[in-house]
This record gives structure tokens, C-alpha cells and sequence, in this order.
């Protein structure tokens, strides 16, 4: 993996409007669903019951909560970027989240980032993350969103 290295503002700044990077693939599994049904109290059968999913559901399979999804970001991230000399990293936000197609169980997903602004306050930088998340073999990404990082530079 060839993560792109980033050691201050002025380095990161050169980046706006740019594509940081695409991290590996990842595969998306029924126990993984299980256990993030179980850490959010959302047992929905859609995510859940693979045998009801089969019969009943219109992808007929089990799908990933939207949410386990985008827990995975910052997992995926790390594979795209690798932030030196900075003291603290805040997730400061997200705009415009859309979720735009299920992801089956058993798919894999891997994150595309470009960097889409970068702000220098008073020694913090912002940085705005234009991110999407791929599914491999399909064409619509399963969501696409802005994600604002802090990053406190030593």
C-alpha cells in the first residue's frame, strides 16, 4: 500500500482539488453485521436474519447497516493517508452524506478520496475530505459525502 505522506499544512494545501488516494478493498461480512447489530441495538431483519433476507428482501441477501459502512472510514483512511507531526487528529464533521446503494454481505468496498479544501486556522487545519465508498462490480457507489478533519500540527 502506497499511502500518501503529509508532515504539515503547506504539504497538504498542494493537494486541494486533487484525488489523495483509493484504499484496498475490504470485504463486508455477516458476522461483521451481527456485531454492529449488536453495538447499536439495530436488529433489523434486513440486516440480520439471512433466511427471511433470502425470501423476503429484494436484494435477497443480507445488506450492511449504512452506518457500519461509514464506521469504517477512518479504517479506510489510514490506508490513504499517513498525517505526520500532527499532536491530535479531531473527526470535526460530515456534509452532504448520501447513501446511494446498499452494500450486499459478502461485497467488498474500498474508500476514493480527493482533497477538497484545506484551511489554516490559527495553526489548525481543516480539511475538507470529498469521500466515496466503491463496491466492487457496481457502478453507484454505496454513499459519497464531505468529511472535515482537524489536524493540530506540531
Amino acid at each position: 500500500m502506497n499511502r500518501l505522506v503529509i508532515k504539515s499544512f503547506d504539504e497538504l494545501n498542494q493537494y486541494v482539488g486533487k484525488e489523495l488516494g483509493i484504499s484496498d478493498y475490504i470485504t463486508i461480512t455477516q458476522a461483521q453485521i451481527d456485531q454492529f447489530a449488536d453495538a447499536t441495538y439495530d436488529h433489523q431483519w434486513i440486516h440480520v436474519d439471512t433466511e427471511r433476507a433470502k425470501l423476503e428482501s429484494p436484494f435477497k441477501s443480507t445488506i450492511a447497516h449504512g452506518y457500519l459502512t461509514l464506521s469504517l472510514l477512518p479504517y479506510l483512511w489510514e490506508q490513504v493517508i499517513e498525517v505526520q507531526n500532527s499532536k491530535l487528529t479531531v473527526n470535526y464533521g460530515i456534509e452532504n452524506l448520501r447513501f446511494n446503494q446498499p452494500v450486499l454481505v459478502n461485497s467488498q468496498v474500498r474508500v476514493r478520496a480527493k482533497l477538497k479544501s484545506a484551511i489554516n486556522l490559527r495553526g489548525i487545519t481543516k480539511a475538507l475530505i470529498e469521500v466515496k465508498m466503491e463496491i466492487k462490480g457496481n457502478h453507484k457507489s454505496a454513499y459519497d459525502g464531505t468529511v472535515l478533519f482537524l489536524y493540530h500540527f506540531e
